[in-house]
């Protein structure tokens, strides 16, 4: 009779979910917060800010105004705070740390005090024309060769091994040449002392492009 008895009882019925049922409410809440993330993540990788970038080629010790800066509307995403951007401003008495070429974004790490610097920039004048390659920018080896006091010149030594060149130009013709190339060299404290020597004492300079010495 018992067996009847469970044959014949209704069976159970799933429930409805209810508005108030907090398992529902939960799995909306975290559908929700996922499409925001998305969203704002969208909207980040889409987002344009105005950044620095130089007019023209800037020089290691060189002050850095507005004139040398243009503004450039860009997408730099986690990394934008590592450029010098327009919503920031320049730095006062801001110089160039470390070569900028024309058309670069402004890392920070490249913008300090004149103080700071531990290169200062030396002209040279060089007779003979200078390596192909050998830019603003580029690294070169100095070779002096001194006056040995009988018209004539020692053998030329090495004095500065990768010097960078902060800048170039070409000072216009001279006696028994087309033209006189000048650059300046980028040099320690410690190497100052014998390349001023040598440059007082009329040496004969050349430089030979160093590219394996890196930037």
């Amino acid at each position: 009779m018992s067996a009847v008895t469970d044959l014949a009882a209704p069976a159970a019925r799933l429930k409805k979910p209810s508005w108030k049922d907090p398992r529902l409410l939960i799995g909306i809440l975290l559908v929700l917060v996922s499409v925001a993330s998305v969203t704002a993540l969208l909207g980040n990788a889409d987002k344009t800010v105005e950044m620095f970038a130089a007019r023209d080629d800037i020089s290691v010790g060189q002050q850095i105004t507005s004139d040398e800066l243009s503004i450039v509307n860009v997408r730099l995403g986690d990394v934008q705070n590592t450029y010098l951007s327009a919503e920031t401003g320049i730095p006062e008495n801001a110089v160039a740390t470390t070569f900028i070429r024309k058309g670069e974004l402004i890392p920070g790490a490249s913008v300090g005090k004149a103080d700071a610097l531990d290169r200062k920039p030396v002209a040279l004048t060089i007779d003979s024309a200078l390596p192909e390659g050998a830019g603003a920018g580029a690294r070169v080896d100095v070779w002096v060769a001194m006056p040995d006091g009988r018209n004539g010149f020692s053998p030329p030594e090495r004095l500065l091994e990768s010097a960078e060149i902060s800048q170039l130009s070409e000072t216009g013709p001279a006696l028994g040449s087309a033209q006189i190339e000048q650059l300046h060299v980028l040099v320690t404290d410690e190497k100052m002392p014998g390349l001023l020597n040598a440059l007082s004492n009329g040496a004969r300079i050349n430089v030979v492009l160093n590219p394996g010495s890196g930037s």
